[in-house]
This record gives C-alpha cells, structure tokens and sequence, in this order.
C-alpha cells in the first residue's frame, strides 16, 4: 500500500490530474461558502473579486450567474505567466497555465446559490478556508500553481529581490483588504481577513515543500551511489564522511543533505532500495541559511 501511494504521488499524469482536482476542490469551497456573503479572497483573486464588484456596482454590468471575477483572473495572469516563463522554466510555467485555466474555468460554470448555504460568516470563513488550505496544498504539493502573486513574489525571490512570496503577498493583501474597509462595511473586509487568515494556516501545514528537514543516512554500502541520486535525482547537495560504529568497531558512510519534507519520502525509499540495512535520522523544520534551493515542483 506504502508503495502504491510512493508511486501515485510521484507519477507525473496522476499529480497532475490530482493538481486539477485541487483547483476544482478550490472554486467549488469559494463559490459555496466565500462568494454568496460577498466577502473576498486574498491576492490577486482577491483583486480580481474587488473589481468585479466596481463592475457591477458603479457601472451597473451585469454577467448572468456567471461570475466575471474568474475570467479577470486568467487574463491578468498572462503577463505573469509570461514573467514565470522567463524566471522559472518551462515545465513550472506549463504546470501553472494548466491550474490557472482549471481554476478560471471551475470558478466561472460553478454556479453560486443564490442564498448562502452557511448563513453564519464565522462558520463559512472557517469551513471555505479549510478547505481551500487543505485543495491549495494539494495543488501545491503535487507541483502545481494556481499563479497569482505566488508566482511574482517568487519570480523576485528568484531574482534576488528582498521581498519573498510571503512578504509580497502580506503587502498586496494589506492595501487590498484597506480598499475592502473604506468601499464596505467593516465586516467584509474584516470576515475576508479571517477567511484568508484559515486559508493560509491549514496551507502552511499542508504546503510540504515549505518544511525543511536534514536527514543523516548511515549506510556500510558504497556512498557515491547515493551521492549521485540525490544530487542528479533530487537536484541536492550531499556531504559524506567516514565513521566507525561504536558498538562493532567497524567503518560506514554517513551523509548528509538539506531537502523539503516533500522529497524525504523519495530519498527513503532511495536508502531502502541501495541498502535495507541501512538506517536515517530525519530532523523537520530546521533553519536554512545561505545557498539552499526552495522549490515549487
């Protein structure tokens, strides 16, 4: 069963299907539970919500049961997916124009009930931000990206900017929720915030590349082999040294290496595979300082 599940999730069409699923997972928990209190998301989905609204309240458009929010959010993430194409690579930027078509898609034909299914905003905030943590981390988890501010403030982290995906999207978020409090009522601005608040907790827990770990591998087998799979596999550095085991007096390999808590799993089943004797220490959320890749995929 282990390795079936090993298997389904590095299997690049099944994490792709399942990154599809998550986008879906998101529109159906926005459009049930965020969108009939009026209340709004954070990042530039958040924007494209705001604006929608200025639409249709200062200019009187009208869209059907449609909600024209979905189809801004796809056009404004053009040039973005262009920037991600120039920063982040083809098959990073190819996985996100899929998630973001699936999300624009499932969020417009969702239809939105025309009175809300959970009338209490608290409860709605915290089911709908559950939610979407839990489909967001699945998205990301299996390599994909609904785009948005994720991919900017990563294409400046990359770029050597001080603002990382986090401090970028906290900004935006900032002044977009001040527009929501001076254009509404408190509440609006204020229940968008607890929403967004879920959101990002339960993605935080559940966004596994976002939680470094070192393992320390003791193996008698030859090092170089497993050297070679971490750094050509998984795109890591390896330190190894020589030990001697205190209790037979004999000689073995210890490595080293820094990686996200989604390759882990990679990287054990690799140590099974080149040595079943051989035994790990993992050690979760360490601090990494210095030239350590952070990775979406």
């Amino acid at each position: 069963m282990k390795d079936m599940m090993y298997n389904s999730l590095h299997n690049r069409w099944l994490r792709l299907l399942a990154a599809i699923a998550g986008e879906g997972i998101i529109a159906l928990a926005m459009n049930l539970f965020i969108v009939p209190l009026n209340l709004y998301s954070g990042g530039l989905m958040g924007l494209c919500q705001l604006i929608r609204t200025l639409l249709q309240a200062k200019l009187g458009l009208t869209f059907g049961n449609a909600d024209i929010a979905g189809i801004l959010y796809f056009i404004s993430n053009l040039p973005i997916l262009f920037l991600a194409y120039k920063t982040l690579g083809k098959a990073m930027t190819v996985k996100t124009i899929i998630c973001t078509v699936s999300f624009s898609l499932f969020y417009s034909i969702i239809p939105i009930p025309q009175t809300p299914i959970v009338e209490d905003y608290l409860t709605a905030c915290m089911l709908g931000g559950i939610i979407v943590g839990v489909a967001s981390g699945i998205v990301l988890t299996c390599g994909g990206s609904g785009g948005g501010l994720d991919i900017v403030g990563l294409c400046l982290s990359k770029r050597g900017s001080r603002f990382t995906v986090g401090k970028f999207s906290l900004t935006f978020n900032f002044f977009l929720y001040a527009a929501c409090l001076v254009l509404f009522v408190p509440e609006v601005a204020i229940y968008s915030v607890i929403y967004n608040f879920f959101t990002s907790m339960v993605l935080d827990r559940m966004h596994q590349q976002n939680v470094n770990v070192q393992a320390m591998i003791f193996t008698k087998e030859d090092e170089k082999v497993l050297g070679r799979f971490i750094i050509e596999k998984l795109g890591r550095s390896v330190t190894y040294w020589e030990g001697t085991g205190a209790y037979s007096g004999k000689g073995l390999h210890v490595l080293v290496v820094c990686l996200s808590k989604f390759e882990i799993e990679e990287l054990l089943h690799a140590v099974y595979e080149m040595d079943p004797h051989a035994f790990t220490t993992v050690q979760e959320r360490v601090r990494v300082y210095g030239n350590f890749v952070r990775k979406l995929e």
